[in-house]
């Protein structure tokens, strides 16, 4: 089915995504980073990515920035494209970082997405000091629990509260305000949150493909990111995706795959004209012409610049949950 055109009109709905991950080190300035994403801006991709980590100090050469500081630096300068830093969540509180992509949405105007992540070693957990490093099925047990914290705070506002009332002295109507009295396993959250609800409501969630974060994809992931030494293995992920979706009662065709593509890797035109993914994530850089052959093969649709990054993957703005609809 590779290099059947249909197949990708089936599956893509004519627009395969770009993506191009970005690193957190190299010159510690604003000035480096920003013309790093707008780089990638110029070349029409969809959305850029930041890894990022715990890393201790004495391992970080050369040293490294916060990705979600890269990326609220970016939003106000970089237009038209989405801005994805990663953040653990094994050392770090789900209302944090409920707060933190929040603001990126609202300073970007809707241009946010998270990509949930796990610590994983004795180092980064003696950073913190509170507890030891964890089995990675115990740590994406912990993830699932935060990503839904994380989403129950967004809502904890809705989008009326905010209602700047003069006369009587009110900023917020309190009726509009939820506690959402998360009592889990790991956490135990009694909210509101402090950041109002943002411009799309729920920032995109993206999860790594790997089995321990099966769970978290097939509740909570918008994109998914696979890595895969050839296309026939990256169609067997996204398969297993769409799968696992499916039976947690979501539409496999409003999760999008992603597959790593690395300059040695599998050509990112084949794997989306075959069905192997959604789109791509370029590892090596932008692809100045990338986005344009896409388009030329009919696999880009027109996107506005002002568009959410929801919007650029078609996916509808959440109800809230407090007002009666659950995701």
């Amino acid at each position: 089915m590779v290099g059947d055109d249909r197949v990708v009109g089936e599956v893509m709905g004519a627009h395969a995504y770009v993506a191009v991950e970005l690193g957190t080190s190299g010159e510690p300035s604003a000035a480096h980073h920003l013309a790093a994403v707008q780089a990638v801006a110029d070349t029409g991709a969809d959305l850029v990515f930041w890894a990022d980590s715990f890393v201790p100090p004495e391992q970080a050469a050369p040293p490294t920035l916060d990705a979600v500081a890269i990326a609220a630096r970016a939003a106000p300068v970089v237009a038209g494209i989405g801005l994805v830093p990663t953040v653990t969540v094994t050392h770090t509180e789900p209302f944090h970082v409920s707060k933190a992509i929040a603001t990126l949405d609202l300073v970007s105007q809707g241009r946010a997405g998270w990509q949930v992540a796990v610590s994983r070693t004795e180092e980064e957990a003696l950073l913190f000091g509170r507890k030891p490093a964890a089995p990675p099925a115990l740590l994406w047990q912990e993830a699932a629990e935060a990503v839904e914290v994380v989403v129950r705070l967004w809502d904890s506002w809705e989008d009326d509260a905010v209602i700047r009332d003069l006369p009587t002295g009110r900023y917020v109507d309190r009726d509009r305000l939820h506690y959402i009295d998360f009592v889990g396993e790991f956490f135990s959250v009694k909210g509101p949150s402090i950041t109002p609800r943002s411009p799309q409501a729920h920032p995109l969630v993206v999860v790594r493909d790997e089995p321990d974060a099966l769970p978290v994809v097939a509740r909570w992931a918008d994109v998914v990111r696979v890595a895969a030494p050839d296309l026939a293995a990256a169609h067997t992920a996204r398969e297993q995706v769409r799968a696992v979706v499916t039976g947690a009662g979501r539409d496999p065709d409003a999760v999008a795959v992603l597959l790593d593509v690395t300059p040695d890797g599998p050509d990112p035109v084949e794997a989306v004209r075959g069905g192997a993914a959604d789109g791509v994530t370029l590892l090596g850089g932008p692809d100045p012409g990338l986005v344009g052959r896409l388009a030329e093969l009919g696999l880009r649709r027109p996107v506005a610049g002002s568009a959410t990054l929801r919007e650029r993957f078609g996916l509808p703005r959440p109800a809230n949950y407090f007002a009666g609809a659950h995701r």
